[in-house]
C-alpha cells in the first residue's frame, strides 16, 4: 500500500505513515514523499528506528548528501551527520540550513536523539505563503531584489554561555563565506516563489544596512504568521524532513537546562534562481567541499 499523508495543518506540514524505512524503497514511494514535501513542505515520521547509518540513508533517497557542515564537524564516526545538540548550540533564530553558500541544501532531515521533558519544538514556516500574503506592491518590489547572506553574523550571547558554546560558534565563524541570493527563489520542481531569507540574510543590495534591516524585518514577519508555521513536538524516535529551499525553521529554548539533541542530515541542492532567472552568486569562501552542486532539479 502507498504511505498514507495526513495534514497537519492549513498551510504547512503533514504525517506520513506506511513507510518502510528498512528496505529499500520503491519509485512509488519515492515520489508519493516528494510530492507531500512539495504540497506541504515538512513531513514527519513517527516510531521511526533508524541509526545515523539509517538516517542517511534515508536522506540519500532524495539525492546526494552534503557533509555535516562547511566549518562544523560531523558527528563522531560519521561525514554527514551534525549534531544539533544544546550541549554546544541552540538554533533559536529563523532561519534556512546553510544560505551563505552557493547551494543551500534542498533538504534537511532532522532526527530525535534526546527529547526533553517538556519545551524544545522545532517551528518550520512556509515561506512561499508568505510571498504570496504579501502585498502586491511589496511582492514586485522583493521580486527586484537580492540579499547577501553570510555566517558572520551578531553571535552575541549571554556571559553565562558556555565554554562549549562558545567554541561552537568560533568554529561556525572560523571561515567566511557570502553569497548573493534572490530574494524571492523560484522552487525549481513546483515554480512557487518563497522569500529566501532568515537570520544569514545581512543586506540588500543597492539598500543601505539601516533600510536592509528594517525592509527584511517587514517581510520576515510574513513569513513568521502563526498560520505559517508547523509547531512540531519532539518525542523519541521521529524523523522531520523539510524543503530547505522554501522554508526557514527555529528551534524554541523553552526546555531550561534539560538535554536537547537531533542529528541533522542534508541534501545537496540547486544554485537558487530569481523571478528574473538570474542565479545565486558566491562572493567570499569556496563550499565545494560541503556539497555537490545540482546540476537537474530532484
Amino acid at each position: 500500500m502507498p504511505p498514507s499523508i495526513r495534514k497537519l495543518t492549513g498551510h504547512i506540514g503533514a504525517a506520513v505513515e506506511g513507510v518502510d524505512f528498512t528496505t529499500p524503497p520503491d519509485p512509488s514511494t519515492i515520489t508519493t514523499l516528494r510530492d507531500a514535501l512539495n504540497e506541504h513542505k515538512a513531513i514527519v515520521f513517527d516510531h521511526v528506528q533508524l541509526d545515523n547509518a539509517g538516517q542517511e540513508r534515508v536522506a540519500g533517497w532524495f539525492g546526494d548528501l552534503t557533509t555535516a557542515h562547511p566549518n562544523v564537524p560531523a558527528a563522531d564516526g560519521t561525514t554527514n551527520v551534525l549534531a544539533v545538540d544544546s550541549e554546544t548550540s541552540k538554533a533559536n533564530e529563523w532561519h534556512t540550513d546553510v544560505t551563505f553558500v552557493l547551494n543551500p541544501p534542498q533538504l534537511t532531515t532532522l532526527r530525535s536523539i534526546v527529547t526533553p521533558p517538556y519545551g524544545g519544538e522545532t517551528l518550520v514556516a512556509n515561506a512561499a505563503a508568505a510571498y504570496r500574503a504579501l502585498p502586491e506592491p511589496l511582492r514586485a518590489f522583493a521580486d527586484s531584489l537580492r540579499v547577501v547572506h553570510t555566517n558572520q553574523y551578531d553571535y552575541a550571547r549571554p556571559s553565562a554561555t558556555t565554554a562549549q558554546r562558545q567554541e561552537y560558534d568560533r568554529v561556525f565563524v572560523s571561515t567566511p563565506y557570502e553569497t548573493e541570493h534572490p530574494l524571492v527563489r523560484v522552487h525549481p520542481l513546483t515554480g512557487e516563489r518563497g522569500l529566501f531569507i532568515g537570520g544569514f540574510a545581512k543586506r540588500i543590495v543597492g539598500l543601505s544596512s539601516g533600510e536592509s534591516a528594517d525592509l527584511l524585518r517587514i517581510l520576515q514577519s510574513y513569513v513568521t504568521r502563526p498560520e505559517n508555521i508547523l509547531r512540531w513536538t519532539w518525542a523519541p524516535d521521529q524523523l522531520l524532513i523539510f524543503d530547505n529551499r522554501i522554508t526557514q525553521h527555529y528551534g524554541v529554548d523553552n526546555y531550561d537546562d534539560h538535554p536537547r539533541r537531533l542529528n541533522r542530515v542534508t541534501v545537496a541542492g540547486d544554485v537558487p534562481v530569481g523571478v528574473d532567472g538570474r542565479r545565486s552568486e558566491q562572493l567570499v569562501g569556496d563550499a565545494s567541499h560541503y556539497s555537490k552542486v545540482l546540476e537537474v532539479a530532484a
